[in-house]
């Protein structure tokens, strides 16, 4: 179950290794309230350390009881991903990677998921089988966090753990249990409205294809674009002997005929909605009537947060089909949706990191960085630079720091392969520093094993000084951008902590819903707008001090679509 809809069976707890305590919680809830009164003091006090695995769950559970669990706090899952952030950070591993100790699994005491033979739950397992298994991870978790506390030191880690990961723990604790309301006649229209695009589409690519077939079957899509219509003569094939029509594949081909990008189109509507919705009424709470995503905190080596049932990471921003999904995300009723978001923060990072003057200067002037930078590359005053060639300076600005090649730039654009790599060229040519920064982030990586973020994140790089050039690039690339993208994560994530103690100090009702990467979002009472937008913004733009201002841009409205 959802943290938000689960109940105790039992509390467990070890103050020395290898010594713990059982509690069993009875299932009738005023006997249930009554025993953990007793525990009350403890999990509030701010003097005694609570060590957990995964204490964003516990802090739910508790909190469903009324319970507050008061820092200082110390979750050995965060501690690990800090330690290894690539690895895997279940109790289960742990405790088998560094104390050689196999633990009893939970499928042990409640049996395996399997098709029509329904998991017991915790509660009907007899206690004096719970009690070994309980009292093991209490003890295991104890065991973890003598360990990882001093390696948090030798990897120096703890301003990150102490300062950022922790802190931010009850925040995103705090945002999913309050969860945002959704407007399901919204999606109603919406799934509506792609399904009869789904169905043109179709009728338009069987037009095309001169055929008809299931263009949900990957080998039937090879089958026409490859063998009827030669797309691509040398077409690879999988495994399984069929075509491959991955993404990747596709991209290549989309300029050769019109059949390639409505496949694209139409595998996009129908992932939408799967994914969204379908989805996401299913998964509205109904005790709570919101939805509540999980926000994972130690997933994504680079530090940034990632969502889960439902990702909302995903929902692409640019395309008319992901407005759709985002108009069905509303405020508390009587309330006002708030959305703030950085302004090209990866750019900016970028300029402070590698210093160069350049890019300093258009951010420190206010220059539409993306019109100064196409103003520099094609040589032109600022005043005359076309629309297009701001467009292109933008792919520039935001491919170069990812690591893209010509080859890229032209499968992006659509240019000649010389066109780009004049525009690379001149791009660096505009910017020398950044170039050099890039090379220098390789070559530290390939001495170190790993690359550093502003706050000292460090994102092992395994394959860097790989034999394999495919492998080495992607390592380099990384090298380059996990910095970058690290330390946005980084900011957002000190934002995140700052703004949320402001709202608790100053007892405001506006609460801080969803994060999507550089993007905050909020419900808002009319009467707190002004002090909630002064907040938001004050503490998004401070939350680094940079050699450029970090600026971010906002927007109000009567869902996330009209605010953002």
């Amino acid at each position: 179950t959802q943290a938000i809809d689960a109940e105790l069976v039992g509390l467990s707890f070890a103050v020395e290794e290898r010594q713990a305590y059982y509690v069993p919680i009875p299932e009738e809830r005023t006997q249930a309230q009554a025993i953990l009164e007793e525990f009350r003091p403890l999990y509030e006090s701010n003097t005694i350390l609570k060590v957990g695995q995964n204490l964003k769950y516990d802090l739910t559970v508790l909190a469903n009881y009324g319970i507050h669990l008061a820092p200082p706090m110390f979750d050995t899952m965060i501690a690990h991903y800090l330690l290894q952030p690539d690895m895997r950070h279940g109790m289960d591993y742990l405790s088998e990677a560094y104390l050689h100790h196999r633990t009893i699994h939970i499928e042990e005491l409640i049996g395996k998921k399997e098709r029509g033979r329904p998991q017991k739950t915790m509660r009907q397992v007899p206690v004096e089988l719970v009690c070994p298994y309980a009292a093991e991870d209490a003890d295991i978790t104890l065991r973890l966090k003598n360990l990882f506390e001093p390696m948090l030191q030798t990897e120096q880690a703890t301003h990150l753990f102490h300062d950022v990961e922790m802190p931010l723990m009850p925040v995103l604790a705090d945002m999913e249990r309050t969860g945002v309301r959704i407007d399901t006649e919204a999606l109603r229209q919406a799934r509506q409205t792609l399904q009869l695009q789904l169905e043109t589409t179709e009728h338009e690519i069987y037009q095309l294809a001169e055929t008809e077939f299931n263009i949900a079957s990957p080998k039937q899509v090879g089958e026409v674009l490859f063998q009827r219509m030669h797309l691509m003569p040398n077409a690879k094939k999988t495994k399984t002997g069929a075509y491959s029509t991955n993404e990747e594949v596709l991209q290549k081909i989309r300029t050769k005929h019109p059949i390639v990008q409505k496949i694209l189109d139409y595998r996009s509507k129908q992932k939408l909605i799967g994914t969204y919705l379908d989805a996401l009424p299913r998964l509205i709470n109904p005790s709570t009537q919101h939805l509540h995503t999980s926000f994972n905190q130690t997933v994504a080596a680079t530090g940034r947060l990632s969502s889960s049932d439902p990702n909302l990471q995903n929902i692409p921003v640019r395309t008319d089909d992901g407005k759709e999904i985002r108009k069905a995300f509303i405020p508390e009723p009587g309330q006002r949706f708030f959305s703030a978001d950085y302004s090209q923060i990866e750019l900016r990072i970028m300029a402070h990191l590698s210093g160069d003057e350049g890019l300093i200067q258009d951010f420190l002037l206010g220059h539409d960085i993306h019109a100064a930078t196409a103003a520099k590359i094609f040589h032109k005053p600022i005043e005359q630079v076309t629309r297009q060639e701001r467009s292109r300076a933008k792919t520039a600005n935001f491919g170069i720091i990812y690591g893209i090649t010509a080859f890229g730039l032209t499968e992006r654009l659509g240019i000649s392969r010389s066109e780009a790599k004049q525009l690379i060229d001149e791009y660096f040519l505009t910017y020398p520093r950044v170039h050099e920064y890039m090379q220098e982030s390789i070559d530290r990586a390939r001495q170190l094993g790993y690359t550093q973020t502003l706050l000292g994140r460090r994102c092992q790089l395994r394959d860097i000084n790989s034999a394999n050039a495919t492998v080495r690039g992607i390592a380099e690339r990384n090298a380059i951008n996990a910095p970058i993208q690290g330390s946005a994560a980084d900011i957002i994530k000190v934002a995140m902590i700052r703004i949320a103690r402001r709202f608790h100090e100053e007892q405001l009702r506006a609460r801080m819903i969803l994060q999507v990467h550089d993007e905050l979002n909020f419900t808002v009472p009319p009467e707190e707008s002004q002090r909630v937008q002064d907040i938001v913004i004050a503490e998004m733009q401070g939350a680094a001090q940079l050699r450029v201002p970090l600026v971010a841009d906002c927007g109000w409205g009567d869902n996330w679509l009209e605010a953002h």
